[in-house]
């Protein structure tokens, strides 16, 4: 499962969601715009104070060019196949 935490204002959340749309991949968009509670768990969490950031079967992967650099390397695939064995 892709999870991208975006926020409105944000032009690479925008380029990140177009990523995914054109690799086919299913994913789930939480906007974090107005909820600073989510946005301080983030920060908490990955260490890092941009948007998006982006986890593959909740594991952070980073932000929007790190998924470019996934989805060109088909490592995204990877990630996503590993969870299910194939």
């Amino acid at each position: 499962m892709i999870e991208l935490y975006t926020a409105s204002y944000c032009g690479y959340c925008e380029k990140a969601i177009s990523l995914l749309f054109k690799g086919g991949y299913s994913f789930r968009v939480i906007d974090v715009t107005q909820d600073e509670i989510k946005r301080y768990a983030l920060r908490s969490k990955t260490g890092c104070k941009t948007i998006p950031q982006v986890f593959v079967n909740g594991e952070f992967v980073g932000g929007c060019s790190d998924l470019q650099i996934l989805l060109e390397n088909r490592g995204l695939d990877e990630l996503l196949s590993d969870v299910h064995g194939e």
